[in-house]
């Protein structure tokens, strides 16, 4: 029994008024539920997003996919290549929002957060779980530093070697034309 949720439930439902007890326990349960269905969603939410490949990339484009009704991203990564990604169906809430969300950001910087979806057993398809705005193209240190590591396999030697040739500085932020820099003296 997770007494934090039927206490958050109690709170939201408010004061119970004298005489209408049952009504009131019916409500926090309501309201007990549904907290509990947003929390599921949201750990599944947070699973998705951490184990999310993240990359900067210049969003160029947003159209809708007229086979699937999904937003279809245009992406230009640091080093000039182009990535398309998805986002869910326009007519799911999720799908709608980050479709909006996309637009909002279209020709600014952003550290997208992709994953692979099943499409069938031999086909997957790129998705988006989530866009960071990053401006003109500036990173902060320590989010460079993270997207550095994870492409080095979590080699932090590896990592700090590739970042000091590269010349990075240890606080503030880079571009993400730097930090393509460091990353290609790990290929």
């Amino acid at each position: 029994m997770d007494y934090f949720l039927v206490s958050a439930a109690a709170q939201a439902a408010g004061p119970c008024p004298p005489g209408d007890e049952a009504a009131w326990g019916r409500r926090v349960q309501a309201l007990a539920t549904d907290l509990h269905m947003i929390g599921a969603q949201v750990a599944q939410d947070v699973a998705r997003l951490e184990g999310a490949t993240r990359f900067a990339a210049l969003l160029e484009a947003v159209e809708i996919e007229a086979s699937s009704r999904r937003g279809l991203l245009t992406l230009r990564t640091a080093d000039g290549g182009s990535e398309h990604i998805r986002t869910e169906q326009r007519e799911s809430e999720r799908g709608r929002a980050m479709i909006e969300r996309a637009r909002s950001l279209t020709g600014r910087w952003v550290l997208v957060y992709r994953y692979n979806e099943s499409a069938s057993r031999q086909k997957s398809v790129r998705m988006v779980a989530h866009l960071m705005d990053l401006g003109e193209g500036a990173l902060a240190v320590k989010t460079a530093k993270s997207l550095l590591l994870e492409d080095a396999g979590g080699d932090t030697s590896l990592a700090r070697a590739a970042w000091e040739g590269a010349g990075l500085p240890d606080t503030g932020t880079v571009t993400a034309e730097a930090l393509e820099q460091a990353r290609a003296k790990l290929r």
